[in-house]
């Protein structure tokens, strides 16, 4: 399971620049849509979708099956904060005077955009499938709300600031992608959840961005990113 998450987050990381290729200038930039970047949300949602069997040797319940032999008790409330924690680091530096590189009225206005498609995706997608979460709590396992969030706001993260840190994908998708484990680890989701919930949060955030039109002013520039 861990092996999994370590290579997905690279290939959600192989889409941006080279740490060595640092850009002090910063400029209001315009994201534009290439089919490359669907690469990352459609393998993430891919793997999900073939690891989600109902077959007791499926991917998903062979991961549940060690995670109870394992650690049956574990139990954290952490995963509750950090699925947020990108967002309030975006923030956070913004208001430190670490300035992001959108302006604040349009950086939020893509925000809720953002949030909207993801949780409503995510939302629509447990009252369609209702499936049994792994510890028998409610249907609501599929997919995993927790991880939409915090991919979601991982890559608002990374989008606001990778130019400026080009480490900040490495630590925001890693934030991210630790939600995901916990979410497996405290029997709330499978595997098959907690990825589909990646990619979809991943795929609502990078949308926000290249739909999004900048109407309150600051000059754009369009590049690939």
């Amino acid at each position: 399971m861990k092996t999994i998450f370590i290579y997905l987050t690279a290939l959600l990381l192989s889409n941006y620049p080279a740490l060595s290729q640092r850009s002090d200038t910063l400029a209001h930039y315009q994201t534009r849509f290439t089919v490359k970047q669907l690469s990352p949300p459609a393998s993430l949602i891919l793997v999900g979708l073939i690891s989600n069997g109902h077959s007791p040797e499926s991917i998903k319940n062979e991961v549940a099956e060690e995670r109870n032999e394992h650690f049956p008790r574990f139990k954290t409330h952490l995963d509750n904060y950090l699925q947020f924690s990108p967002l309030a680091v975006a923030y956070g530096l913004d208001a430190m005077g670490i300035k992001s590189k959108t302006d604040f009225a349009n950086r939020t206005v893509i925000l809720l955009k953002g949030e909207f498609l993801a949780l409503g995706t995510t939302s629509l997608l447990k009252k369609a499938t209702h499936v049994l979460r792994p510890d028998g709590s409610s249907y609501t396992s599929f997919p995993s709300g927790h991880t939409t969030q915090a991919f979601a706001a991982a890559t608002f993260l990374s989008e606001e600031y990778k130019d400026r840190y080009h480490w900040m994908p490495y630590a925001s998708y890693t934030v991210a992608s630790s939600v995901g484990l916990l979410r497996v680890a405290n029997n709330k989701h499978y595997i098959s959840d907690v990825l589909v919930g990646a990619g979809i949060g991943y795929l609502a955030m990078k949308t926000a961005y290249w739909t999004h039109r900048y109407k309150w002013g600051r000059k754009r520039q369009h590049v690939n990113l």
